[in-house]
């Protein structure tokens, strides 16, 4: 394992985009930053429950995951 692809993943995690923005892979990361705040905005207008924060939760888990594996 990879230590690096560990770190990138927790980091995409924590803001997803970052991993793949600290690796180099700039277009993926701004459109995973960006659909994590689109997807933010419209969960706190819409859908503010506990259905929400597991989506919101999921996503992170995405990016935290796509960053590990590809890197």
């Amino acid at each position: 394992m990879n230590t690096d692809s560990l770190k990138y993943g927790v980091f995409s995690f924590i803001i997803p985009g970052l991993g793949q923005y600290l690796n180099d892979d700039r277009q993926w990361a701004l459109g995973l930053f960006a659909g994590a705040i689109l997807l933010h905005i419209f969960i706190w207008f819409f859908m503010n429950n506990i259905f929400g924060s597991g989506l919101q939760t999921l996503y992170h888990l995405y990016a935290g995951f796509d960053a590990y594996k590809k890197y």
